[in-house]
């Protein structure tokens, strides 16, 4: 059984993925053109699975967000359709994904719509990627997979 699998169980699944994320949050320095760290998301895949990102913000706009990240992590393991997802910012609190981490998770999978994301720690608030990303353009690509 993964561990994320039993944190579901228990009911105690925001908190721990709330706790990955911070584990790896760790606002530096890398160069004078690179900073890394100040966001950091845990996601949850449909297997079970925490993968953690951070966010890496460069001069020439070239980073990533830490959901794209932890999407990439999850990618290169061999998995790809997320259940939850924890973007934790530099004070500590929660926030939305940016549209373009909403995009690029709605075309994980067909059902992404459905991946819940926590908007608000304290009373585990959370929201359905469709309601952020309603009449997706590319739903009906899925129809013809």
């Amino acid at each position: 059984m993964s561990k994320g699998f039993f944190y579901m169980m228990t009911g105690d699944i925001w908190n721990k993925l709330y706790t990955e994320a911070r584990k790896v949050q760790n606002g530096r320095v890398i160069s004078p053109f690179i900073e890394a760290g100040g966001v950091a998301a845990a996601i949850l895949t449909k297997a079970g699975n925490i993968y953690v990102g951070v966010c890496i913000d460069t001069a020439s706009t070239l980073g990533m967000c830490a959901e794209r990240n932890a999407i990439a992590n999850m990618i290169t393991n061999g998995e790809h359709q997320i259940d939850k997802v924890v973007a934790v910012m530099p004070d500590g609190q929660v926030g939305f994904p940016c549209g373009a981490c909403r995009e690029y998770m709605m075309q994980l999978d067909k059902d992404s719509g459905e991946i819940e994301i926590l908007v608000d720690m304290e009373s585990k608030k959370t929201v359905r990627l469709k309601e952020l990303i309603p009449d997706w353009w590319g739903k009906s690509r899925f129809d013809l997979c």
